[in-house]
């Protein structure tokens, strides 16, 4: 059985997650959950133009998302949202991952929290918080990676410093 691996990051599919994450964490499948990309062939055909075909790769709603990880699979899959209010929507399906890293999270209004690091601020909201809060009680491990090289930031850390 594959491992999965889940990641959140406002930019879905990029670069750093082709070229850094999937060769790191032996990746094979990609799935993108994001209902709004998911319903617009465009915005699914840029996401993945510049996917190498070596991946097999999904731009999923949250519906889709939860039946493909259901079925399982023999490879190691990379599991992608946006913003980490999606993770509960997808808790029971991505249950026994391997890890959920916190990646690029942008500023925006309601994030009064952030962690900022040599490579990167990560902001959150007060649901957010109480969103990861509830995953790290279910017994999943959040951490707070740019890069798969560069150092990281346990979920524990940053909560003591809310």
């Amino acid at each position: 059985m594959g491992k999965v691996y889940v990641r959140v990051d406002d930019r879905l599919i990029h670069g750093q997650t082709i070229v850094a994450w999937c060769p790191t964490l032996k990746i094979k499948e990609i799935i993108g959950i994001d209902d709004e990309s998911a319903k617009n062939p465009t915005l699914k055909s840029i996401m993945t133009m510049s996917v190498p075909p070596t991946y097999k790769t999904h731009i999923v709603t949250t519906d889709e998302a939860n039946d493909l990880l259901k079925k399982g699979s023999d490879a190691n899959r990379l599991v992608i949202v946006k913003y980490p209010g999606k993770l509960t929507e997808i808790a029971k399906s991505i249950k026994g991952c391997e890890c959920i890293y916190l990646g690029n999270i942008s500023k925006q209004a309601d994030r009064v929290h952030q962690l900022i690091s040599g490579v990167g601020i990560f902001c959150l909201s007060k649901k957010d918080v109480e969103e990861i809060d509830a995953l790290v009680k279910q017994g999943f491990e959040v951490n707070f990676q740019q890069l798969p090289n560069t150092a990281k930031t346990g979920w524990d850390s940053f909560r003591k410093t809310i």
